[in-house]
């Protein structure tokens, strides 16, 4: 890597613009990255439309390493765009990312006419990964903050950010896990989730310590 500023793509989460992801912009800024927001639309557009337009904004950016942090839906995105790309020292941290499918949102989907709320992203919600099997090292941060309605409209288990549990955000491949104390919308603004990511960015690994590998 060269010594200028390593670049770092913000995707925001279902339902959210790229202003949401402000504050942790602000902070990753602070750590020296030189940061660009990934804006897409989650629900009327399908996902592979974002998914394209990804792959071509790192294109854009390369040959220098391009790092990825996706909230909730976006660090689903973010892998998909990653998968079948060659070995790169460039990473993603995913926030709150139901990659093993999300119990809210076949909760929406069964009970509250969620193919209207989802829209185009609902099979991925519901659904996630099989795996991570991709070249770039991927680590996740999850909250254990129970703030949100998640768990009235789906099963999400007893440990949860309020939108996500914390079993969802465990999927073979990834290379680092952390739970912090914060909500799912938490995970944008707590400064303690933006120095994680900065020290995954960094380092392949989180400095908390570590919950229980997938």
């Amino acid at each position: 890597m060269s010594d200028s500023p390593i670049d770092v793509l913000l995707l925001h989460g279902l339902w959210m613009r790229g202003f949401a992801m402000a504050m942790l912009s602000r902070r990753l800024r602070d750590e020296g990255f030189r940061v660009h927001p990934f804006e897409y639309m989650s629900v009327v557009a399908p996902p592979q439309q974002a998914i394209e337009r990804l792959r071509k904004r790192i294109r854009h950016l390369a040959p220098e390493p391009v790092h990825i942090v996706g909230h909730s839906l976006g660090g689903i995105l973010a892998l998909l765009a990653c998968r079948d790309e060659a070995p790169s020292p460039a990473r993603i941290v995913c926030l709150g990312s139901p990659l093993n499918g999300s119990g809210a949102a076949r909760g929406l989907t069964h009970r509250w006419g969620g193919d209207m709320l989802l829209g185009q992203a609902k099979g991925l919600l519901e659904h996630g990964l099989d795996r991570w099997d991709g070249a770039r090292e991927v680590g996740m941060i999850a909250g254990r903050m129970p703030v949100g309605l998640g768990a009235l409209v789906g099963e999400i288990g007893e440990e949860h950010d309020g939108s996500v549990g914390v079993e969802e955000t465990r999927l073979p491949g990834l290379c680092d896990h952390c739970v912090l104390e914060t909500s799912h919308t938490g995970l944008l603004v707590s400064a303690d989730v933006a120095r994680q990511v900065a020290t995954f960015l960094r380092e392949g690994r989180f400095a908390a310590p570590l919950s229980p590998p997938a």
